[in-house]
């Protein structure tokens, strides 16, 4: 709508006016035709050089050479596309928005079908219907949750307790009669959790109607951006990408307990981790007034974490090792073959992750601009690099390169650059990448069996590992004009980074730490409560029989040998 109606205002504007103008152009102008088209000419002669001093007339303007058709549509055109530019730097933008709302469909899709096939395929056969709707499970829990308070905590602003305004050099700010002013400050609890200010989605994806204090009604709407976090699309999309996060983070815990845990204690664990850990570990990082988010409130003590390395990766990996630590290992583990009853499934699986993640990483831009662009291919080149290096390490390794190997390897590339891909040139991603394959490689395997834990489908190993490489490789290749949202949003900080006295790599390790810190602690208790009530592990019997029957009643092959 608003660049029809700028185009017509433009047309009316210079037809009405664009004779008289028109005709004080000078006809011998030496002006060339290509000069902007959206700077108007001059209105009066007054505006055109001045006659000699010594003249004795000014002299008189020269006859005018009428524009042709296509010149004046042309400066119309220009006119409309200035205005309608403008007005589109502080408003909802349908091609930011509609590429927010393909992200969020395949970042979805990254979770089902996509993780759930990658698991499903890599346990054995009388496991793979339980395990594969774990992954469906969690896009249920997980929306439920986010709709009540879920989104909400994340993503509010937080307590706030008014304190005394103080200027440059610290002291009080008063007023005309010597009163302290007052601002409102967040709390410490505002670092970590957002409050309820957007529970139920109120002001999100849906504004209630409301009637002012003479009855006058005004009606329900759908909200638009929300410029704290995206001035380009609206607040409903950023809570439709958000969701889709939040439910594939708890999903990725569930490889490394894969075919001994129970329904219900999997459902209560899941539940709660969602809550008292995911929740405060996001808001930190991506949250306003979030302890380690840098775009707000010129905080100086932030980590930079484009779209999810400690959000995500580290906190579901530690999550991970903790609770298959918990559990105990698999009855016949590691004595017993184990092997993956179809690597088909997880090799499709893996390739819908490879394509989802770009909306993942890309989408994490907020927008459909240069920013998305450049996360998007650092994604692919870090993919791309990792899926090389971990068979070719194996080749080294083993006399054979193997297509496990080669999908694993995708999947730690994509886990190293999710944090980086926004803070990084693409020659850096190709060293984040190459680095994180064999890295996980030798993490997944050759560590897991030294130590003896069973992390059945290397959760901790690609995703715990991978998130701290990619967090401070983040640190280590950062490129402050590679995202132009530093300096827009925090000058101090640009500065700072440019002129080499702030600490990014010291401060990445600090959030990695804080995050190990806090999925570990929140894991344990949660995974403690369920075991000692609901209950973990299945039995012995239950076990052998396989969570398809045992826990479901169901088999995934019928009839299959």
């Amino acid at each position: 709508m608003m660049r029809p109606l700028l185009s017509l205002l433009a047309g009316l504007l210079f037809l009405t006016g664009g004779s008289q103008l028109w005709a004080e152009e000078p006809a011998n102008a030496s002006t060339p035709a290509a000069a902007p088209a959206a700077t108007l000419p001059p209105a009066a002669p007054a505006a055109h050089e001045a006659a000699p001093a010594d003249a004795a007339a000014p002299a008189a303007p020269a006859a005018e050479k009428p524009k042709t058709v296509e010149e004046r549509l042309t400066a119309v055109e220009a006119m409309a596309k200035t205005g309608a530019d403008s007005v589109n730097q502080v408003a909802f933008n349908t091609g930011d928005n509609a590429w927010m709302l393909t992200s969020s469909v395949i970042v979805l899709m990254m979770t089902i079908p996509g993780l759930a096939l990658f698991y499903g395929g890599l346990v054995r056969r009388k496991n793979v219907l339980g395990t594969m709707y774990q992954s469906f499970f969690h896009c249920g829990i997980v929306t439920v949750i986010w709709v009540l308070f879920g989104f909400s905590g994340t993503f509010g602003p937080g307590a706030t307790t008014s304190v005394p305004k103080v200027d440059e050099k610290g002291v009080e700010v008063k007023d005309d009669k010597g009163v302290a002013v007052m601002v409102d400050q967040p709390t410490a609890m505002a670092g970590f959790f957002g409050g309820m200010d957007y529970a139920m989605l109120k002001n999100v994806v849906w504004t209630p109607e409301s009637k002012d204090d003479k009855g006058v009604r005004t009606p329900g709407s759908i909200p638009g951006p929300n410029g704290d976090y995206a001035a380009s699309i609206s607040f409903g999309t950023f809570f439709f990408f958000q969701l889709t996060f939040a439910i594939i983070t708890p999903a990725l815990i569930c490889g490394a307990f894969a075919e001994r845990m129970k329904f219900a204690g999997f459902a209560a664990f899941t539940t709660l981790w969602a809550i008292f850990v995911y929740i405060p570990i996001a808001h930190a990082v991506w949250g306003k007034n979030g302890f380690f988010n840098w775009g707000f409130n010129g905080n100086m003590h932030g980590a930079f974490d484009f779209a999810g390395g400690t959000v995500v990766h580290i906190s579901s990996g530690i999550a991970a090792l903790v609770v298959a630590l918990f559990i105990g290992k698999r009855k016949g583990y590691p004595n017993s073959a184990m092997p993956p009853h179809s690597l088909v499934l997880s090799f499709v699986g893996a390739a819908m992750l490879w394509v989802g993640w770009f909306g993942f990483n890309g989408g994490s831009a907020l927008s459909a601009g240069a920013l998305a662009v450049l996360a998007s291919c650092n994604t692919m080149i870090a993919t791309a690099a990792a899926s090389l290096s971990w068979p070719l390490l194996e080749w080294i390794l083993r006399g054979k390169p193997t297509v496990l190997g080669g999908i694993s390897g995708a999947v730690a590339g994509l886990v190293a650059i999710t944090p980086a891909c926004g803070f990084v040139t693409p020659c850096s991603a190709l060293i984040i990448g190459l680095v994180a394959g064999g890295l996980c490689l030798v993490t997944a395997t050759y560590m897991k069996r030294a130590l003896g834990y069973d992390d059945t489908l290397d959760a901790f190993g690609v995703h715990a590992i991978g998130g701290i490489w990619g967090a401070i490789a983040t640190g280590l290749f950062f490129c402050v004009d590679a995202n132009p949202g530093v300096k827009a949003l925090n000058a101090g900080l640009y500065d700072a980074i440019v002129a080499g006295t702030h600490p990014v790599i010291l401060l990445q390790i600090k959030a990695v730490l804080i995050t190990i810190v806090i999925s570990a602690i929140g894991t344990t208790i949660i995974a403690a409560i369920v075991k000692y009530t609901i209950g973990l592990r299945v039995s012995a019997e239950d076990e052998e029989v396989g969570l398809d029957l045992s826990q479901h009643g169901e088999e995934g092959y019928v009839g299959v040998g």
